[in-house]
């Protein structure tokens, strides 16, 4: 019977694999989850349960088929099977010596109990969620829990030493016995193994469906929890198949954040139903739990990496920002220990739990203090509980050597030490392995005093993940951290090299950010500029121009490129002249490199270093940067054309900033033939995919606004202009990303901005104001409408909205879009609503302060029309302002009043037509507005006056 199950299976597995069987309806893959859930538990000691013919996507179990609890049972009948078990698999001597068939014996001994010792083992353990770590385990053996779970691996020894003539069965007997589990375990194997392919086969948003049906969920008080994946992972006597069971859950975790994204504790437990966040967030917990209890009772190192790989997937995905603390605590407590355990992939996969641990949520306070605490905090009761570590000695320990193994570890509860992950990661990849830890040591090269390879790499990692997350901890470490850098990069292993390259790439930014103008850092909580400047010296005069020049390794120089990118513009400034020339000399040399890798890296380089403020000036660097990036633009790689015109944008943005310095210098001296090729580029990068396009119409509409009065009365620059606005055009109105509309919309505003530029009678005006106006009204994305509307409100000139005509199309567009700026079915863009109307406001009252007398028999015309909609708008910016952080909206309520009163001025001062009553109409509407507002402000300060009395 098994082996047709297994065979079976493996039909199953193989359709799966091979693409031949489509599970699209929920009937068949309902009846295929049903057979493999049966099947996985086939077999299984102490549980008979029953399962439906089909499962359907629900969120609560259709079903409970443990046995009900029996609270009453003694403790001796819970144990007897566990007895019989022992004997049983003590006839067969052939496998005494230690192996994966010991491992099964002895955890069989822990989890072949019946159904209701599950029961009992829930209610032993009543006390972990209240307290952090496996202190909170009940450890001295009373109750169940204490018996099945984590006293029985210390005494296992004992139940080996009965000797065969006191057990029930017979050799022969006993033998049938053990051939009969090992089919069963096989066939439960399979199980998991179709299950995985059927997880691969099928979208992550259909799998969720029937997450209630192989997840486990916290119980109600006095019910039995129903059989999961880590059922099997906590009572399934065979090492392999548990490890197949937690393979198959981390596949069920991984990428599973956006759907336990909702999960959220909550305080309130009188609710007549269960809500699906409430529910999840249960899931969580007891995912947190069972995988823990897994933890302290696993033997096989095997699949104790796999319960440590599960954690990790977990803490990936889980929101701990919306789930009640210590749950973070409890996976940090119980994994230290196991960070020095005897099997290196014990080892780096703790490693990797921690670092999934610092990098979920970054920065958050509940990590913040685990970081802080000292290092063996949590672990000096905890010893008993980890049967790889008698006592924690090793965090205590400081090894012999050099001055820097002597501040690694020691002290531990000094409060000199900011955070021992740092240390111990600095620890793990410069110093000579400890003896202790010295087995299975897979990875490591023959001889190799440090630690195994995998095991450098992966505190590399972690470090690179405090770097990001929690700089303020790293950044005590900075030299110290440079010292590691310099050594990885400098050693053979490339491996070693890349993962260097990337903590420096992490320390640069981490810096960078520091100094941001927006940066919350207190100035005298920075690092000092002066000690950037020597820390940048230590690379730049270390490995790392080897790194970048290192042809044989792609992947390494591109890595070392952006490590490069990564400086303090501050300290570049102050670095050596001769330092400066080196990483401006390997840039551009690394831009003619064959490998894409190594191009598209080096062009992103050369974008940020463009915006330098000690070289953004040099005309020279400038223009060579330019031509570099200009070739990258030609490239057959997208990756490479796609930084290319980042850094075509961003040079761009430096010809604007140029331009409002005093000095003309640089505009008089930048090449006139090298602005007509980059228009060129830029019109040619706008007509290519969505991810070079958004970079190429920021650049230009730089460029049209950096053009001088010279160039646009060059012959050779009217046919480039004209073509170069007729792309921004049709890039607006093009059904393409809405990030590209945005940036066109934006660059066209730009364009308005510059004064020499025809704009108004330019037979482009038109087009452009036609494609502004078509957004404003009609487009999908609040974000585009608000720049369209921002774009239309910068011409400062009535000449430059064109005829009559066109001003009344314009301002009509913008009263449409008033009315339009709710309409909307994408509930996300709601929340822009009261932005793009501060933005509409502010375009009318623009153009109500330009307007001509032609213009006021069509503006009074829309007013009678719309007048009361547009003045209760208008009230509402007057008195709220702007809801937003849009460039150039006044925020104060003075400047908003003087807009308006500016507005009304500009009206009273135009000659009106013999006979017109548009003139005194608008202003009345104007002085109606002012008056209410006035009243109001002034009732609102006078309630005030007297709530303070």
């Amino acid at each position: 019977m098994s082996q047709l199950l297994q065979n079976a299976l493996k039909g199953i597995q193989s359709l799966l694999n091979s693409g031949k069987m489509k599970l699209t309806l929920t009937e068949e893959l309902g009846a295929l989850l049903a057979v493999l859930k049966k099947a996985m538990f086939h077999g299984l000691p102490g549980l008979n349960i029953e399962i439906p013919t089909v499962l359907y996507p629900t969120l609560l179990p259709q079903y409970d088929g443990r046995p009900p609890a029996k609270p009453q049972q003694s403790e001796s009948c819970a144990s007897r099977p566990t007895v019989n078990k022992k004997k049983k698999a003590k006839v067969k001597p052939k496998k005494v010596h230690q192996g994966e068939e010991e491992e099964e014996e002895s955890s069989g001994e822990i989890e072949a109990a019946p159904a209701t010792g599950r029961v009992h083992l829930r209610k032993g353990n009543t006390q972990c969620p209240s307290s952090p770590g496996v202190k909170s385990l009940p450890l001295d053996g009373s109750g169940a829990a204490g018996k099945d779970r984590v006293s029985l691996p210390f005494g296992s020894a004992s139940w080996k030493r009965v000797s065969s003539s006191e057990s029930d069965y017979s050799d022969a007997e006993g033998g049938m016995q053990s051939k009969m589990r090992s089919y069963q375990a096989k066939v439960r194997q399979g199980a998991l193994a179709c299950f995985l392919s059927t997880i691969k086969s099928i979208e992550k948003k259909i799998l969720y469906g029937y997450w209630s049906a192989f997840v486990p969920d916290t119980p109600e008080l006095g019910s039995p929890q129903s059989v999961s994946l880590m059922t099997l992972t906590l009572k399934d006597p065979s090492p392999k198949t548990r490890a197949c069971a937690l393979q198959v859950l981390s596949a069920i975790l991984e990428g599973s954040k956006q759907f336990l994204s909702v999960a959220e504790d909550t305080s309130d437990h009188r609710r007549a139903f269960t809500p699906f966040s409430v529910m999840i967030a249960s899931s969580v917990r007891e995912l947190h739990r069972s995988l823990l209890l897994a933890l302290v009772a696993e033997s096989s190192s095997q699949t104790l990496t796999q319960i440590i790989k599960c954690l990790a997937n977990l803490v990936s995905n889980a929101p701990y920002n919306r789930l009640k603390l210590s749950l973070l605590t409890k996976v940090w407590n119980q994994i230290k220990p196991y960070i020095r355990h005897k099997d290196v992939n014990v080892r780096v996969s703790s490693l990797t739990l921690l670092g999934a641990i610092v990098s979920t949520h970054a920065p958050f306070p509940e990590v913040q203090l685990l970081l802080q605490q000292p290092c063996s905090s949590g672990l000096s009761n905890s010893s008993s509980a980890t049967p790889h570590l008698s006592l924690p000695d090793w965090w205590k320990k400081a090894p012999s050597g050099s001055s820097l193994e002597e501040t690694t570890i020691n002290s531990p509860r000094s409060s000199s030490e900011p955070c021992w992950l740092v240390r111990l990661c600095i620890s793990l990849v410069v110093l000579p392995k400890e003896d202790s830890c010295s087995g299975s040591e897979a990875g490591s090269a023959t001889g190799s005093t440090y630690e195994p390879s995998p095991m450098r790499l992966e505190a590399l990692q972690v470090l690179a993940h405090l770097a990001r997350g929690y700089f303020s901890m790293a950044q005590v470490y900075l030299m110290e951290l440079g010292e590691v850098i310099c050594k990885c990069m400098g050693e053979a292993d490339p491996s070693i090299q890349l993962h260097g390259a990337k903590l420096l790439e992490e320390l640069g930014t981490g810096l960078i950010q520091q100094y941001k103008p927006d940066s919350t850092i207190a100035p005298d909580q920075r690092v000092p500029v002066l000690l950037v400047v020597t820390f940048w010296t230590m690379m730049l005069n270390g490995p790392l121009p080897r790194a970048l020049q290192n042809s044989e390794h792609p992947t390494l120089q591109a890595s070392a490129c952006d490590a490069l990118s990564s400086i303090l513009p501050e300290a570049f400034s102050v670095l050596p002249n001769d330092r400066q020339i080196l990483c401006i000399t390997l840039l551009l040399g690394l831009n003619d490199n064959k490998n894409r890798l190594v191009k598209a890296a080096t062009s992103r380089a050369l974008g940020v270093y463009v915006l330098f403020p000690c070289l953004r000036q040099d005309v020279i660097f400038v223009a060579d940067t330019a031509n570099a990036i200009l070739m990258s633009l030609q490239d057959k790689s997208l990756n490479v054309r796609a930084k290319a015109a980042w850094s075509l944008g961003n040079l761009t943005d430096t010809l604007i900033i140029n331009m409002e310095t005093p000095d003309p210098s640089f505009q008089e001296e930048f090449s006139g033939l090298l602005l007509l090729e980059m228009l060129r580029s830029a019109i040619e990068a706008s007509k290519d995919k969505d991810k070079v396009k958004s970079n190429a119409v920021r650049a230009l509409g730089n460029l049209l606004h950096f053009l001088q009065p010279s160039h646009i009365e060059n012959p050779r620059f009217t046919a480039i202009i004209e073509e170069a606005i007729q792309a921004l055009i049709s890039t607006i109105l093009v059904e393409a990303a809405m990030k590209v509309r945005w940036n066109a919309c934006y660059a066209l505003g730009n364009v308005f901005k510059n004064p020499a530029l025809p704009l108004g009678t330019a037979s482009w005006t038109s087009q452009a104001y036609n494609a502004l106006t078509s957004v404003v009204t009609s487009c999908k994305n609040f974000k585009v409408r608000i720049t369209s509307a921002t774009a239309l409100s910068i011409p400062g000139k009535r000449g430059q909205y064109g005829s009559t005509e066109q001003y009344t199309r314009i301002w009509n567009a913008l009263v449409t879009a008033f009315q339009k700026s709710e309409d909307t079915t994408d509930f996300l863009e709601f929340k822009y609503c009261a932005s793009l109307r501060t933005q509409i406001c502010q375009a009318l009252i623009h153009l109500l302060s330009l307007a001509r007398a032609s213009d006021l028999p069509c503006i009074k015309e829309a007013l009678e029309q719309d007048g009361n909609m547009v003045r209760s708008y208008i009230l509402q910016f007057l008195k709220s302002g702007a809801e937003g952080d849009d460039i150039g909206t006044p925020h104060s309520s003075q400047e908003r009043d003087q807009m308006v009163k500016a507005a009304l001025e500009h009206i009273g001062s135009v000659q009106a037509l013999a006979g017109d009553t548009a003139k005194r109409a608008i202003m009345g509407y104007l002085e109606d507005i002012l008056t209410v507002h006035l009243d109001s402000a002034g009732s609102q300060v006078a309630l005030l006056g007297l709530t303070q009395r």
